[in-house]
C-alpha cells in the first residue's frame, strides 16, 4: 500500500507542529512492512518557482516533492491558482497512484485540492488531519474573539459576523458552506485531541468520520534530569515556541515579574522562541518592555530546531505552555514529556487535556499572570513536587505507534471502499 502525506510546509524549511507531525507519519509509514509513502509539502517565496511547473525537489529525497504556490485565499482557505491544481497537482496524483491521501492543512494547496484528488484518483480514500480551527474560525483559526480577545465557545455565522462586521454574517455563512462542500469528499478526519474533535462535531462534521489518533513523536535521545546540588531547587523554567499574541508570552513574563525576590532567588526563565520581528509592532513593543522589566530573571535564547531539544532540555526543570487560545495537541507538550519534564499549562482546551493537573503537570487559569505566578511559586516552594510529577509522566506516542494506528485506519477505509465497489459491481 502507498500513502501520500501532504503538508502545507516542509519541516526542513519551516518548523511547526503540523509539519513535524506529518513528516513523522510519513517516515513511520515508510518503515512499516507492507507500506510505502510519499511526502508532498507546500513551498513559496522567497523560494523561486520553476518556470514550467510548481513541482520541485530542492534536493530532497526521491519520495519527497515540493509544490510551489503563492496564490492562497486565506478567508476561504482556497487556492486562486486552479490551473496549477488541475494541470500539475492532478497529473502528479495520476502518476503517483497512491492508495490513500492524507492532507495536513490546506494552506498553500487550497481546499480545492480535495476535489482535485477526487477527480484524479476516483474513490481513493481521503483523510484530513485537523491541527487547529482554521475551517471553523476566520480569526487565524484561534477561536478567540477578534475584538474582545475572549475565548470563543461556539462558531455560528451570526457570532462570526459580530467578530467581523465589515464582512458580515452572510459572507461568514457562505464561507462555512464553501469549506463544507469540499469536506464532504473526505472519508475520515483525524485529530490528536478529543477537544478539537468535539469542536468540529459541534460545527457539523459527521461524528462517524471523526477519529482520534495522537501525533507520533521522534524525540531523539532523552535528556537526563538537570544535576542539582544537595538542597538545591528545581528552579529552571523554559518556554519553547513561537512568539506571537496567542502563545501567552506576555502572561508568562508578567507572571515572572510578580514573584517575590525571596521566592525567586536565582531561578531562571529561558525563552526559546522566534519570529517576534514578524509580529505587530505594538505586540513587539509590549514583549520587549516585559523582557526589560524581567531583567536578569529572564534569558532570551532565540529560536531553535527540534534536533536541539535534547541538549536544551538538560538545563530545564519545568516547561511552561501559557497559550491564551485553546490549542490542540502542542508538540512541545509531547517533547517535554519525552524528556521527563513536568509542564505548567493553561487550564483550557488541548493543554488541559494533555497535561493532567497534579499528575504530570500543573494548571493555572488561562490569561491570568497572577494565577501563573502562584503556580510557579508552588513549583519553587515544594521540594518534592517536581519528582512526584515527573513519576506521573507517561511516555508520549512515538512515530512507529502513530504510523501503525494510521495504517489501521487507512486499511479500514480501503476495505470499506472495496466492499462498496463489490456491492455496486
Amino acid at each position: 500500500m502507498k500513502a501520500l502525506v501532504l503538508s502545507h510546509a516542509h519541516p526542513a524549511f519551516s518548523i511547526g507542529g503540523a509539519q513535524v507531525a506529518s513528516y513523522n507519519l510519513f517516515t513511520g509509514l515508510k518503515n512499516m512492512a507492507g507500506w510505502d509513502a510519499h511526502y508532498m509539502a507546500g513551498v513559496g517565496p522567497p523560494v523561486a518557482r520553476h518556470a514550467a511547473t510548481p513541482l520541485m525537489s530542492l534536493g530532497q529525497a526521491p519520495d519527497e516533492t515540493l509544490f510551489w504556490t503563492d496564490d492562497y485565499d486565506w478567508f476561504h482557505l482556497g487556492s486562486t491558482d486552479l490551473d496549477g491544481l488541475m494541470r500539475h497537482f492532478e497529473r502528479f496524483l495520476s502518476d503517483l497512484r497512491p492508495d490513500v491521501v492524507n492532507f495536513h492543512h490546506m494552506m498553500g494547496f487550497g481546499i480545492q485540492a480535495i476535489r482535485s484528488t477526487r477527480r484524479a484518483l476516483g474513490d481513493v480514500p481521503i483523510v484530513f488531519t485537523l491541527h487547529e480551527y482554521l475551517p471553523i474560525c476566520a480569526h487565524h483559526g484561534q477561536m478567540i474573539k477578534a475584538r474582545s480577545h475572549g475565548l470563543c465557545l461556539r462558531a455560528t455565522a451570526s457570532d462570526c459576523g459580530l467578530c467581523f462586521p465589515e464582512i458580515g454574517a452572510a459572507a461568514m455563512k457562505r464561507r462555512e458552506l464553501f469549506i463544507k462542500s469540499f469536506f464532504r469528499d473526505v472519508d475520515a478526519f483525524v485529530s490528536p485531541s478529543r477537544f478539537l474533535l468535539e469542536r468540529f462535531e459541534a460545527w457539523g462534521l459527521p461524528r462517524q468520520k471523526l477519529v482520534m489518533i495522537e501525533n507520533g513523536l521522534d524525540g531523539g535521545a532523552v535528556a537526563p534530569p538537570r544535576t542539582v546540588a544537595a538542597g538545591g531547587r528545581r528552579n529552571r523554567f523554559a518556554y519553547f515556541g513561537q512568539l506571537n499574541p496567542f502563545k501567552g508570552i506576555r502572561v508568562l513574563v508578567d507572571a515572572v515579574t510578580r514573584i517575590p525576590d525571596k521566592v525567586w532567588g536565582d531561578s531562571i526563565l529561558y525563552i526559546f522562541g522566534g519570529n517576534l520581528e514578524h509580529q505587530p509592532e505594538e505586540f513587539q513593543a509590549q514583549v520587549r518592555e516585559l523582557f526589560r522589566l524581567a531583567g536578569r530573571r529572564l534569558r532570551f535564547m532565540g529560536s531553535y530546531k527540534s534536533a536541539d531539544l535534547p541538549h536544551l532540555m538538560r538545563e530545564v526543570d519545568w516547561t511552561i505552555v501559557p497559550s491564551t487560545w485553546w490549542e490542540n495537541a502542542p508538540v512541545v507538550i509531547q517533547e517535554a514529556f519525552h524528556h521527563g519534564r513536568p509542564i505548567i499549562a493553561s487550564d483550557i482546551g488541548g493543554m488541559a487535556e494533555k497535561v493532567r493537573d497534579g499528575i504530570d503537570g500543573l494548571h493555572f487559569r488561562v490569561s491570568n499572570p497572577e494565577s501563573l505566578a502562584e503556580t510557579m511559586v508552588r513549583a519553587l516552594s515544594d521540594p518534592l513536587l517536581w519528582e512526584r510529577l515527573r513519576r506521573g509522566i507517561e511516555k508520549p506516542t512515538d512515530q512507529a505507534s502513530a504510523a501503525r494506528q494510521h495504517a489501521d485506519l487507512f486499511g479500514q477505509l480501503i476495505a470499506r471502499r472495496d466492499a462498496l465497489r463489490l456491492n455496486h459491481g
